[in-house]
């Protein structure tokens, strides 16, 4: 009987824990972005390229960048994680849907930390966050990529009980491939 209150008084707690906007481990609080945030969110992009050995986005880029995370119809959700109020890293979501499991899906596309903040629980506290917010809007599932290369974050996500997909297989289709099937 006590473990069941246990257990329910855990859940309850996590769940209004989830529901917050704002989520801290130690010293870290993940909040989610605003419109004022837009230069921060593509600069912490370009870091991001930059670790990846990929071209930074461009002006046009940054711009539509803004506009698609805060402008009057967000296609994505863009969460910091700050540290001191200074945000550090990033994460991007937004959500699919799973039509044999009849759920959503929280897709996580980007999660980023600057290097000399790796190390602080930074990544954890935005990835941790992404999951509660799966929980929180019923997702049956979460699911990222991750660069074959990216060893440190390979070995967070076995360590958390991640399940790398076998059997399927990624696919792309950039905007000059888009527009030769389409013609």
């Amino acid at each position: 009987m006590q473990k069941t209150k246990d257990k329910t008084r855990a859940t309850e707690t996590m769940s209004k824990a989830a529901s917050k906007t704002a989520t801290k481990l130690q010293n870290v609080t993940v909040r989610k972005g605003t419109a004022a945030d837009g230069d921060t969110l593509c600069d912490l992009i370009s870091s991001l390229a930059e670790y990846e050995r990929l071209t930074k986005p461009n002006q046009a880029a940054r711009d539509r960048l803004k506009n698609d995370a805060f402008g009057p119809t967000p296609r994505f959700e863009t969460w910091f994680g700050e540290v001191n109020g200074k945000p550090v890293g990033y994460a991007i979501t937004f959500f699919t849907y799973s039509t044999f499991l009849a759920l959503p899906s929280l897709y996580l596309e980007d999660i980023f930390v600057l290097p000399d903040y790796r190390s602080q629980k930074i990544g954890k506290a935005l990835f941790m966050h992404c999951v509660h917010l799966a929980l929180e809007h019923n997702c049956g599932r979460m699911e990222w990529q991750v660069l074959h290369w990216n060893t440190p974050a390979l070995e967070f996500y076995r360590g958390i009980g991640a399940t790398r997909l076998e059997g399927w297989q990624p696919y792309r289709m950039v905007r000059s491939d888009l527009e030769k099937a389409a013609a």
